[in-house]
């Protein structure tokens, strides 16, 4: 049997994997946590797997924003002077929409880490490639997936008490 910390620690793990590996679900992972273990306070699951979670996507926003090297099999190739598609020409009035309307793309980053529609890590990769100031996405991230997470932890004891 794990102590609360180390069951801290690996709910910490599980969400940095989650965070980088889609196909992991932090969220089942967390009900089951809560339900297994229901000595390990619902705020501090919360929090940390909040960390973790916003640890691992901040590398997407990053390898988006062009700040990590991503390795040669995943970079576009693309000549100088190559026209521009259609594909292009929105992504980069995407992009000028997010800097001039500031609280709308805070709106839809908070929208996203809380109901995940749409789903959040798109919407780091958007985010990261967009330009948007790296304090709009910590906030509106660590507040919209804290608030996700809590409502995960919290919502096993509040069916038990309520049935």
């Amino acid at each position: 049997m794990l102590t609360s910390i180390g069951l801290i620690a690996t709910a910490f793990g599980m969400a940095v994997a989650s965070a980088l590996l889609p196909v992991i679900s932090v969220e089942i992972f967390v009900i089951g946590l809560v339900v297994k273990s229901p000595e390990v306070p619902w705020w501090l699951l919360a929090l940390v797997v909040t960390i973790g979670q916003i640890g691992g996507k901040l590398l997407y926003f990053y390898a988006a924003r062009g700040v990590i090297r991503l390795p040669r099999f995943l970079q576009r190739k693309s000549e100088p002077g190559e026209p521009r598609g259609r594909w292009a020409a929105w992504l980069e009035r995407f992009r000028l929409g997010c800097q001039h309307r500031p609280m709308w793309t805070g709106g839809v980053l908070l929208l996203s880490a809380v109901a995940s529609l749409p789903p959040f890590l798109a919407t780091c990769v958007a985010a990261g490639w967009a330009r948007v100031p790296l304090s709009t996405f910590l906030v509106t991230g660590l507040v919209g997936r804290f608030v996700r997470f809590a409502a995960l932890a919290v919502a096993p004891g509040a069916m038990i008490a309520w049935l």
